[in-house]
């Protein structure tokens, strides 16, 4: 494995232990204001910084069969989650009927068929400069706030006013994310993490839902210039907290570095732990500073947990419809059952 692999890849361990945390956060966000700020703080970047990644990694959108491999990697497993969180919600929140709408996507599952749209887009805005695809993207993302008729529907809005963000990354070389490894700018992220917390703590006006991109203006109460203005503004912002994340992940590999490789499974698969969590009575006992530290280490373990070779092994042919580690896992543990079975006959 190379250097920039590693540093990848810990980039998307550390990456899907916040977008955990940040989720069992949301259910404390308005009973505390220092857990409402750092809320804040992990959505200026943790998606963010996802796409920008994925889009890194999208180079290669122009190979043959490009378009069929992502549909089977993205596509089909949005299919099935779909459906189980349909079924999932039906008997979690004991709903009168059960609905499965393909075309409205359950919470965080919007990520898949969005990024589906953004490897497809490239095929219209990467064959231009830079600076005029970023430009018209960037526009496009800003103007789309004025369609209400464009918000969870097939992600159409945070497809949009996303793809600025992976098109950046598939324009960006490694060499400039090394060039944000040094000293300096790793003392500069960690103030930077500490202002902007800082300052959503004292001005807690910005609304969290500014960060998600997913509706339009007018459901923002903002119906105006001053909308565009705001969503300009909250961009700088992603782009100033990525580069303080990127600045401080590290590139040397690590006992979670493998699992970097895995974040997709955590990412399909904690939303049940989640939802289970938020209608649980086990939230009461999270009431304290000293207790969301307890939260973070939670989301940690779970992260670790999903991201292990026996829950991918036995997850693989729901999120890529393969069972290549689910045959090796059973095939192990045929060999250890056959091996204690042998000795057990031996020693009688």
């Amino acid at each position: 494995m190379k250097q920039r692999e590693f540093y990848f890849d810990n980039a998307k361990f550390i990456l899907i232990v916040f977008v955990v945390f940040g989720h069992l956060l949301r259910t404390f966000i308005h009973e505390n204001e220092i857990i409402y700020s750092l809320y804040k703080v992990i959505y200026t970047f943790h998606m963010p910084a996802f796409i920008l990644v994925s889009g890194f990694f999208a180079k290669g959108f122009r190979k043959k069969g490009y378009v069929i491999k992502i549909a089977k990697k993205l596509i089909l497993p949005y299919l099935v989650f779909q459906t189980i969180y349909s079924l999932f919600y039906y008997y979690l929140y004991q709903e009168p009927e059960l609905t499965i709408n393909p075309l409205d996507p359950h919470w965080s599952l919007w990520f898949l068929i969005s990024l589906f749209f953004w490897n497809v887009m490239l095929y219209g805005f990467a064959r231009f400069h830079w600076k005029y695809s970023l430009t018209v993207t960037l526009l496009i993302a800003l103007l789309i706030g004025f369609a209400d008729s464009i918000s969870n529907y097939l992600s159409l809005s945070r497809t949009f006013v996303f793809f600025p963000l992976f098109l950046l990354g598939y324009y960006l070389k490694k060499e400039h994310f090394y060039q944000l490894l040094h000293v300096k700018f790793k003392i500069t992220a960690c103030m930077v993490f500490l202002m902007i917390f800082t300052g959503f703590y004292l001005f807690p006006n910005l609304d969290y839902e500014w960060l998600l991109g997913s509706k339009p203006y007018a459901e923002m109460g903002v119906d105006s210039i001053t909308a565009m203005f705001i969503r300009l503004c909250v961009y700088g912002l992603c782009l100033i907290m990525m580069a303080s994340f990127f600045a401080l992940v590290p590139n040397k590999r690590y006992f979670f570095t493998n699992f970097g490789r895995n974040s997709l499974y955590v990412y399909l698969l904690h939303g049940f732990f989640i939802r289970l969590f938020r209608v649980s009575d086990v939230k009461d006992y999270f009431s304290d500073i000293e207790s969301f530290l307890l939260l973070a280490c939670i989301s940690l373990l779970l992260t670790l947990i999903l991201s292990s070779k026996t829950i991918t092994s036995f997850a693989q042919p729901l999120i890529e419809l393969k069972v290549s580690k689910t045959k090796e896992m059973l095939l192990k543990l045929w060999w250890i059952m056959r091996f204690y079975k042998n000795k057990r006959l031996n020693h009688h």
